[in-house]
């Protein structure tokens, strides 16, 4: 079988990888392409991923419609020339393209309607069956719901193993106290008038943090000068290594909140897509793995810190509740390697009986 993965964003390097692998060694042979995403590129080339570059992007919403149909042109070239059986990931592209090629695209979305209205519109009917995680509040015949979140595709136990010699690429000890700091830099086309953490905010959650440990800062954006003696200096790939062994995880980034949450690191938030986000409002409410605070209610963001800091074993206690979480959910990678090598059967045996992706627990 010939399978297309358009990369999009670093994180579907992370969503993607273990389904790559596992389908190459299985005999399949899969094409991966990227747009200008130098973290993107520099996680494939990190994990040793081949891929085709499409060529640059832009930020905003002409530049991206612009650019959108360049992919388009390329892609739909390579998906004759390779033949390409199926397309598997979150672009959007491959969705467009399976309608004009005899290409069938599986489409992975993690997120609710009304978050991303454009995709919705503009990806969401041109696909021939999506995959999304059960706690979504969406409602559609075409959607094959999971129980699972993207991050499990790569943090799930059975795929991570946390590497404890990213505490000495990072400089820590192993009985260190530490904290990540993650700054998003909001450029996707559903975050128009979306906010995160201020200024003054970051400043202010700095000090209350070095009162109890080092801190670290990764962000998607140029860093303020005032904040680079923080800047987190690590191979990408392990970012994941120095989550699992943090004590707690704050910023104003969804993706990194849910890693930190799965790896049962304790895990805060602020922007607003508090209360919006199906898979974050499950690992808080249900499982209670993280805590969301919308920009005008830091007062009792900080409030909320100062308390789980206060808890003996803060780890220890996460890590009981990461087990409830894991016992409910599925491998995903391995959910989603099944579903493409038995597609379009695996649609249907999904709809008959959902209870069959427990398998792959």
């Amino acid at each position: 079988m010939n399978i297309l993965m358009d990369i999009a964003h670093p994180a579907h390097v992370h969503l993607l990888r273990n389904v790559y692998k596992e389908l190459i060694s299985r005999g399949h042979k899969v094409i991966v392409t990227v747009k200008e995403i130098p973290a993107a590129k520099s996680l494939l080339e990190n994990y040793k991923i081949p891929y085709i570059y499409l060529g640059g992007k832009k930020d905003t919403i002409a530049g991206k419609a612009f650019f959108q149909f360049i992919y388009n042109i390329r892609i739909l070239k390579l998906v004759i020339s390779e033949k390409i059986d199926i397309g598997f990931c979150s672009s959007m592209t491959i969705a467009h393209i399976s309608r004009i090629s005899k290409m069938n695209s599986i489409l992975l979305d993690d997120d609710d309607d009304e978050v991303e209205p454009l995709y919705v519109k503009y990806a969401h009917p041109f696909a021939d069956v999506i995959l999304s995680p059960d706690c979504l509040k969406r409602k559609s015949s075409k959607t094959i719901y999971y129980s699972g979140y993207h991050e499990l595709a790569y943090l799930h136990p059975g795929r991570f193993t946390p590497d404890p010699e990213v505490l000495t690429e990072a400089g820590l000890k192993t009985c260190d106290t530490y904290f990540l700091l993650r700054f998003n830099a909001f450029k996707a086309h559903h975050d128009g008038g979306i906010q995160g953490l201020s200024l003054e905010n970051k400043r202010k959650l700095i000090i209350l943090l070095e009162r109890y440990g080092k801190v670290f800062i990764t962000t998607e954006s140029d860093m303020d000068e005032e904040f680079k003696k923080y800047q987190l200096r690590i191979s990408p790939e392990k970012i994941h290594s120095l989550i699992y062994y943090a004590t707690m995880l704050i910023g104003d980034s969804q993706t990194m909140t849910s890693e930190a949450a799965i790896l049962g690191t304790p895990a805060i938030r602020c922007n607003s897509f508090v209360g919006r986000i199906s898979y974050l409002e499950e690992e808080e409410h249900v499982y209670n793995l993280t805590y969301g605070f919308l920009p005008d209610n830091t007062n009792a963001m900080f409030d909320k810190i100062e308390e789980m800091l206060s808890i003996p074993d803060l780890k220890s206690e996460w890590q009981r509740r990461r087990q409830r979480m894991l016992a409910d959910k599925i491998d995903v990678a391995a959910f989603q390697v099944w579903f493409i090598e038995n597609y379009p059967e695996s649609t249907r045996i999904m709809k008959d009986n959902p209870e069959y992706q427990m398998r792959f627990k």
